[in-house]
């Protein structure tokens, strides 16, 4: 087949749509007096250097990815560690935390992102080796199978919660949810689990709340960290401290009403608008209507992968687009629902559209998996190759 028949553009024309969409937002947030540089112009950079990697990327076989899965995870084990360890010259701590390398020309580089797709490929590949080398299943092989699962993936949750960075390591626990929920351990192992962290995130949120001295005592979290979970509850409380940012992007996304203000008639100032409150640009912009087309292009862009992952040749490939999928769909329900007082602010970025170069190379890296996948399917009589 040539190449034409073979490239899936119903996904590409979904990532052209994102670089769009980002595009144009970006372009209203840097008008703000808040900032002085061309973040539009620094995206599109980084659409066309990630457009560059998805061409190789095609060329190369889901297998070669999963020979490779190992080395990947054990460098992102290495970068995160030697953050950790590596002095404020070359990583600062930049609000609060030590999250980027900071290279003389090169920028800064956030090894938690790229560190998201290593630990995709890792597990869909111990899930996988798994499967193959253990046919007669049991309560032991599934115990073995969620340890490796849990292990591998609280191995960097462990580091990133280090810097620390509460987003990104909330990611990490949504990819290893979704990874454990496919991997076919038995439901009657998984939902003693999760409803026991259910049960255990709901009672801490709860001291949080009325109780905030016992976390103090028992486990040190002090009054000040809870800040973001009261200015969530009652942002007006907190109006000049952790409730400010909330506050305006609501203020900012209820005035776009339902057709928007237009292109360049922003009213309402937000801080970090080019990055997590990308969504408030839209809401005040283009209103409801323009904030659906976003939502919409999110549901097509993961219908595709879960099209893509039911249609995969090997259980490796739907591994890997499954937990690229828990990814990509935490990120968009956090990122919005934290915009919308759905859920506290994190800090994560929304995915393709917020401005970041190590965020946007890493989802551009994760859509290159899901083009390879696709761009190397083929037909068999008989299940697999």
């Amino acid at each position: 087949m040539k190449f034409e028949e073979r490239f899936d553009w119903k996904l590409g024309f979904v990532l052209i749509l994102f670089m769009i969409i980002s595009c144009v937002a970006l372009y209203s947030a840097q008008q703000s007096a808040q900032y002085n540089e061309n973040f539009m112009m620094k995206q599109l950079v980084w659409y066309v250097v990630g457009g560059g990697i998805i061409g190789v990327m095609l060329y190369f076989e889901p297998d070669f990815y999963k020979k490779i899965s190992w080395p990947l995870y054990i460098a992102g084990l290495i970068a995160l560690l030697a953050l950790v360890i590596a002095p404020s010259t070359i990583a600062p701590v930049i609000k609060g935390q030590k999250s980027w390398f900071v290279l003389p020309g090169l920028g800064s580089i956030q090894p938690s992102e790229f560190m998201k797709v290593f630990t995709i490929l890792i597990l869909a590949n111990v899930v996988t080796n798994h499967h193959e080398r253990i046919r007669v299943k049991d309560l032991k092989s599934d115990f073995l199978l969620l340890g490796k699962i849990v292990g591998l993936t609280l191995a960097p949750l462990a580091l990133i919660m280090q810097q620390p960075d509460l987003g990104t390591g909330l990611v990490f626990i949504a990819i290893m949810g979704g990874m454990i929920v496919i991997s076919g351990i038995r439901w009657r192992v998984i939902l003693p689990i999760f409803g026991t962290l259910a049960a255990a995130g709901t009672f801490i949120i709860w001291l949080a709340i009325r109780f905030p001295q016992i976390l103090d005592q028992y486990l040190g979290v002090k009054q000040y960290q809870l800040g973001r979970i009261y200015s969530w509850l009652n942002p007006e409380q907190y109006s000049s401290s952790e409730g400010f940012q909330l506050i305006r992007a609501m203020r900012a996304i209820g005035s776009g009403q339902m057709y928007g203000k237009g292109i360049g008639e922003r009213e309402v100032y937000l801080p970090e608008s080019h990055s997590d409150f990308i969504f408030s640009i839209i809401g005040e912009e283009y209103g409801f209507i323009g904030s659906c087309v976003v939502l919409l292009a999110f549901f097509l862009f993961i219908y595709r992968l879960t099209t893509i992952a039911s249609r995969a040749n090997h259980k490796f490939s739907t591994y890997v687009i499954v937990g690229l999928i828990c990814m990509i769909a935490f990120h968009v329900f956090q990122n919005i629902g934290m915009s919308i007082q759905l859920l506290p602010i994190t800090g994560i970025p929304l995915p393709y559209i917020s401005y970041g170069g190590s965020s946007l190379l890493a989802f551009l890296l994760a859509i290159g998996l899901a083009f390879s996948v696709s761009y190397h399917h083929r037909d068999f009589m008989f299940g697999e190759n």
